[in-house]
């Protein structure tokens, strides 16, 4: 898909790597100027070094300081922003555990990067839209956050409440023009879910292949279709659309995982 984003300014979160980086790469390939920003700042430098015109810019979405420095220093290098991509976001690997064991600060490490980092990179740049005269926001929550699974409690909490926090803030910056929507990916192949699950030897291939039994497509998403759905959210044609979840997961949340029934 291609859309004219020629003199948009794009500001992706997590984007060394993964869907972030395929979202920054689509962004720039559609005429985005795009800030690749991410905690690890020596990958996102290396990252962006393959894109003209991109920036890199070293940003922890958790430090309220280090937002305000991020965006300021994007905005310095770009002039504006127009395009936010709330991306980054972590899951817990080895505490899959019931309520009753999960750790507290396994709790607060996923809720501060998948929902509070996602309210400071807001509120931080809603600042600098609001003054332009509007902007996009798109919102990168997981099929996990409309249908909940077991063992993954700090998951599911930070995703289904980034779905609320999207319409939520759809509805109150709409007069502002600043249009706010969410994507919601189901399985994704990336590096690490190659590692984890789909690649040869993957330590957990069993399991992703229980998993893929009730997804509809029978097969993982990749990076670049979570992507264009980003891509469609902040392409001029898509001016009357804010508010919305996009479920990008290959049929599974439309009942596929009801298809013994």
């Amino acid at each position: 898909m291609k859309v004219n984003l020629e003199g948009k300014r794009a500001l992706v979160t997590g984007a060394a790597q993964g869907i972030g980086k395929a979202i920054a790469d689509t962004l720039a390939a559609n005429g985005a100027r795009v800030a690749y920003t991410d905690v690890n700042g020596d990958q996102v430098k290396q990252t962006a070094s393959n894109v003209e015109g991109a920036i890199a810019v070293t940003l922890d979405i958790t430090k309220p300081d280090r937002v305000r420095e991020g965006v300021n220093e994007v905005v310095k290098q770009l002039g504006g922003i127009d395009i936010l991509v709330n991306n980054a976001g972590v899951n817990t690997a080895k505490h899959r555990v019931n309520i009753d064991e999960f750790p507290l600060e396994e709790w607060q490490r996923i809720v501060d990067v998948d929902l509070t980092g996602t309210y400071l990179m807001t509120q931080a740049v809603a600042k600098v839209m609001i003054p332009q005269g509007g902007g996009r926001i798109v919102n990168i929550a997981s099929s996990l956050g409309i249908v909940p699974v077991r063992l993954q409690c700090a998951f599911i909490a930070a995703k289904g409440g980034l779905v609320h926090w999207t319409k939520g803030t759809a509805l109150e910056l709409a007069p502002h023009n600043i249009l706010v929507n969410c994507v919601a990916p189901g399985s994704t192949l990336t590096e690490g879910t190659k590692g984890l699950f789909y690649g040869e030897g993957a330590s957990e291939r069993d399991r992703a292949q229980r998993l893929l039994s009730h997804v509809p497509l029978n097969r993982p998403g990749t990076c670049e279709e979570m992507a264009h759905a980003v891509l469609f959210f902040v392409a001029p044609e898509s001016g009357y659309i804010t508010g919305q979840i996009l479920s990008v997961d290959g049929g599974w949340t439309a009942g596929g995982f009801f298809r013994d029934f």
